[in-house]
């Protein structure tokens, strides 16, 4: 391992290094059409599709810790390993992973490559187009951090109105304000404030904004370091994006509602607003 952990959103242009350095572990999260068509060097193809669990009419659970330990052993995954995540850029299949990863308290460095392959690209990385395998690894995971960087739907109810916390919802401003329904009920959970995940990058590279530019845009609706934020989407794919980006940046208490507005949304009883 490097003397020091990476940054959560890894430059592209850092990769080479950090590999020569750490015992890395390369996880491409997109499709298996995709990996195949050119990844990067040493990469190991795990579908994002892998690391949600769907309990219709909610489609982001978290799986279940023997699921995730034999899904994570077939791709060589050991605590002790520098793991980095990639996908196809403005996207939170990377997010998601270090998301699980910090579920279970892996201890190791990780980080997602800001921007992606097509990053990885316009930096000058080469691709391969061989199908990298792993020797298989036994494993015993438990979501051991869960109760620091998750919330689930009683966590979220019981917090409603507590000032020292801030739901940030990054879907849509139309999904937000219900007029973009995509669960039996349209709107968001009440006090939420919205900030939309896509505007953290920067639309000309595909990359992050600068970190003062992200700190900025947060601190504009409320969400300080001070407070407990969690983010959520329609099934935390979005919001996990906006996760990484906040612990990236040093936010302390940061969680993932997993149930997300596919369970909220369509859990009659519970209060929304529009």
């Amino acid at each position: 391992m490097p003397a020091l952990p990476p940054p959560v959103l890894l430059a592209p242009e850092a990769l080479p290094e950090l590999a020569a350095s750490a015992d890395v572990l390369l996880l491409d999260m997109r499709e298996p059409d995709a990996y195949a068509a050119g990844h990067l060097p040493g990469a190991v193809n795990l579908p994002y599709l892998t690391l949600v669990r769907e309990a219709p009419p909610a489609a982001g659970f978290a799986p279940y810790p023997d699921v995730l330990a034999d899904c994570l052993g077939r791709v060589g995954y050991s605590p002790q390993r520098c793991v980095v995540g990639c996908d196809e850029g403005i996207s939170g299949k990377a997010g998601r992973l270090l998301w699980t990863l910090a579920a279970i308290g892996h201890p190791g460095g990780m980080a997602l490559i800001d921007g992606g392959v097509p990053a990885a690209l316009d930096a000058g990385l080469p691709l391969a187009d061989d199908w990298v395998e792993v020797e298989p690894r036994t494993l015993e995971l438990a979501y051991t951090a869960g109760a620091r960087v998750m919330a689930d739907r009683e966590w979220v109810l019981a917090h409603l109105g507590d000032p020292s916390v801030l739901l940030l919802d990054t879907r849509t401003s139309g999904e937000y304000t219900g007029q973009d329904r995509r669960a039996a009920r349209g709107g968001h959970i009440p006090g939420a404030v919205h900030l939309d995940w896509t505007r953290a990058f920067d639309p000309q590279t595909g990359r992050c904004k600068p970190e003062a530019v992200l700190r900025a845009q947060f601190e504009a609706v409320g969400a300080t370091p001070d407070r407990e934020i969690v983010v959520y989407c329609q099934t935390h794919h979005r919001s996990a994006h906006t996760w990484a980006v906040l612990t990236h940046l040093g936010y302390p208490r940061v969680r993932g509602y997993a149930g997300a507005w596919s369970e909220w949304g369509n859990t009659p009883g519970l209060p929304i607003e529009t």
